[in-house]
């Protein structure tokens, strides 16, 4: 595990699954999803998730290195080739960071979910799979 991850303080509901990389972490609760980055959390109460699709590259791209500017801040993104990468759209989320609490609105998160913690989300936050 990675030593610059902020601890989970307190997690909503019951833990369940948790994924731990180098580079990331996604903890399941009943209640909410936490994605972990080095110096940052994301809180993501499952009933606030919109909706879940997968998302891949286009045929012939290289993987991608997204930067986002905006407000003093920035945010640097990987995708990493070998997992299937989810769009995890929720209507709110909230950042733990060094700095602080800041609560986001309409977050869109791309992230690779193994399918045992897709189907957690998706238990515990009432989402029906749509073919």
């Amino acid at each position: 595990m990675n030593e610059n991850f902020i601890r989970i303080k307190a997690l909503e509901g019951e833990l369940k699954l948790s994924h731990k990389k180098s580079d990331f972490g996604l903890t399941v609760s009943t209640k909410e999803l936490v994605f972990q980055k080095p110096h940052a959390n994301y809180y993501i109460r499952l009933e606030d998730i919109i909706s879940i699709t997968p998302f891949e590259l286009p045929v012939g791209s290289k993987p991608m290195r997204i930067r986002r500017e905006s407000a003093g801040a920035s945010e640097t993104v990987s995708m990493l080739s070998g997992m299937q990468h989810y769009r995890i759209y929720a209507k709110e989320a909230t950042l733990h960071n060094r700095s602080g609490i800041f609560k986001l609105n309409t977050v869109q998160f791309i992230l690779p979910v193994l399918s045992d913690l897709l189907h957690a989300i998706s238990r515990y936050g009432g989402l029906d799979a749509v073919t």
